[in-house]
């Protein structure tokens, strides 16, 4: 697999215009996977939009606090390293604000549910 990625990135050398060179030779850029990880990574900030739709009773609460979490620490571990990785603080910026986001919907819900509940009490 390292050979076939060695071979394609030999290949795309030859295209990347002068102006991109120093983004696509950079420590964290195309040709490393300090790139492709967070790169990939996208896809959870994708499926976490998407759960966005979703009904907040069908929210997974550990779900989200991990999401938020681990967006949280990695966004504080890419401005630590070396070299800096805005890609990866990027991504886990997003990764945090959905988690969050959903942990905002999935409280909302639980004290609608309460003041229901409440209401409920009252009135029998």
């Amino acid at each position: 697999m390292s050979l076939i990625y060695r071979n394609v990135i030999r290949i795309a050398d030859k295209f990347v215009p002068a102006s991109l060179q120093s983004t696509w030779n950079h420590p964290a850029g195309p040709k490393t996977i300090f790139f492709w990880a967070p790169t990939m990574k996208w896809c959870l900030v994708i499926a976490g939009i998407g759960d966005m739709a979703r009904p907040a009773e069908k929210l997974s609460l550990t779900q989200s606090t991990a999401l938020a979490a681990t967006g949280i620490i990695w966004s504080r571990y890419s401005l630590v390293i070396t070299p800096k990785n805005y890609n990866l603080f990027c991504v886990n910026l997003f990764v945090a604000a959905t988690g969050l986001y959903q942990l905002g919907r999935i409280y909302k819900y639980h004290q609608q549910l309460k003041e229901v509940e409440a209401h409920h009490h009252h009135s029998s």
